[in-house]
């Protein structure tokens, strides 16, 4: 365990210093610059100049980089262009309603999708199978951002039961959770739909494999058997939905934000490129890339546990 977890880690490492310098050259040759940006189209070149040089732009490109990067290793990302203010900040105030909003939308998903899952492969061929298969690619083909404004037009402004956005804080738990729901369930559904899918066709594997058969003749039913040996050895495909799903539900949000004015990481990402901030976006993107890394390397941990295989094969 202790070869496979040092194996990882170093991936995980490597693959963070690589994200680091994609993401500065890709927004480094973006078209545009800051100080024009914020000064307008009338301003005279010796400002833009003295601008540039106020905001650090004006250094060569690697020793930006290298501060950027040295400043996050301590925790320092920066101070936004346009807001003057510091970006950690930002990405603080931030986060506590994307990363809430993302695990709620997450556990609305697999609450859904494990029965259902289950359900299906239990009866496959049956009326309640195709009734799942029907129901999961209907939720894979609806856009989660359409389905959100149908959420609206129901629960917010028909029924008036919940609200159509904005976000209240966290000083107010109850309102804030309520401001969360509609968003969460528009994310979880489409996500739901994929994981019960990807659950039905692992289990339907499992189930016919050698291992099950022998269960059963040692007097198993068909559902002791799956519960005991089959769905914990169809988890795997599983476990990586779910990784893949909570980065997606994390970094994707852009549009759902958009949608219910949630003051999230993707509506900063959003603003930030259109206002060239170009530290906010550097430093925005890189966070999102650190969690999706990090889940990844969560996901192995977790498939090393669930299959003792691969930590032989480390």
């Amino acid at each position: 365990m202790l070869a496979y977890l040092t194996r990882r880690l170093t991936s995980l490492i490597l693959s963070l210093a690589v994200a680091s310098l994609v993401i500065f050259l890709v927004v480094e040759v973006a078209p545009g610059d800051p100080a024009s940006y914020m000064l307008g189209i009338n301003a005279q070149p010796d400002t833009i100049a003295a601008l540039r040089s106020e905001l650090g732009l004006d250094v060569p490109r690697s020793e930006r980089y290298l501060t950027w990067v040295s400043g996050m290793l301590q925790g320092d990302f920066g101070t936004s262009y346009t807001y003057r203010t510091e970006v950690s900040g930002m990405i603080a105030d931030r986060l506590w309603i994307s990363l809430p909003l993302a695990l709620l939308a997450l556990t609305l998903s697999t609450l859904i999708a494990f029965p259902a899952g289950i359900l299906a492969a239990s009866r496959r061929g049956k009326p309640a199978d195709m009734g799942v298969m029907a129901a999961t690619q209907l939720g894979v083909a609806v856009p989660n951002f359409w389905f959100a404004m149908l959420l609206v037009l129901l629960f917010a402004i028909k029924l008036r039961v919940m609200p159509s956005g904005g976000f209240p804080g966290w000083d107010e738990p109850l309102a804030a959770l309520k401001a969360l729901t509609l968003p969460a369930v528009s994310l979880a559904l489409p996500q739901a739909a994929i994981l019960a899918r990807v659950l039905r066709s692992s289990l339907i594997d499992a189930l016919a494999e050698d291992y099950i058969r022998t269960a059963r003749a040692k007097g198993l039913t068909r559902r002791q058997a799956l519960w005991r040996h089959g769905l914990r050895n169809a988890l795997i495909p599983v476990l990586t939905i779910i990784g893949l799903q909570f980065s997606f539900l994390l970094a994707g949000a852009i549009i759902i934000e958009q949608v219910f004015y949630l003051p999230g990481l993707g509506r900063l990402i959003f603003q930030s490129i259109s206002q060239r901030d170009l530290i906010v976006v550097e430093s925005v993107v890189m966070l999102l890339v650190f969690a999706v890394i990090v889940v990844n390397f969560l996901t192995d941990l977790a498939y090393a546990l669930v299959d003792p295989r691969l930590r032989r094969r480390a």
